[in-house]
């Protein structure tokens, strides 16, 4: 279901990097989260409120929007 803030996300299991591409172009990563936490953001269906309720403020994160990162991130057909 679409999000009215995450306009797209992906995970990284080996490094556990939860990337989200928010509406306003901002990229974070958010790390050491769980498999299990990705899965379960996954399955629901209000991503936005399930993210801010159970990711965000409580893992760590990085912003990586600057410079061409954000286009490396999100190869088409990945998310």
């Amino acid at each position: 279901m679409p999000s009215a803030v995450i306009a797209a996300y992906e995970y990284d299991g080996a490094r556990e990097t939860l990337t989200i591409r928010y509406h306003s172009g901002k990229v974070y990563n958010y790390l050491q989260v769980p498999e299990k936490v990705f899965k379960e953001m996954r399955s629901t269906m209000v991503k936005g409120i399930w993210f801010n309720r159970y990711i965000k403020g409580k893992y760590p994160f990085e912003e990586v929007t600057p410079g061409l990162k954000q286009t490396n991130l999100f190869k088409p057909g990945t998310l």
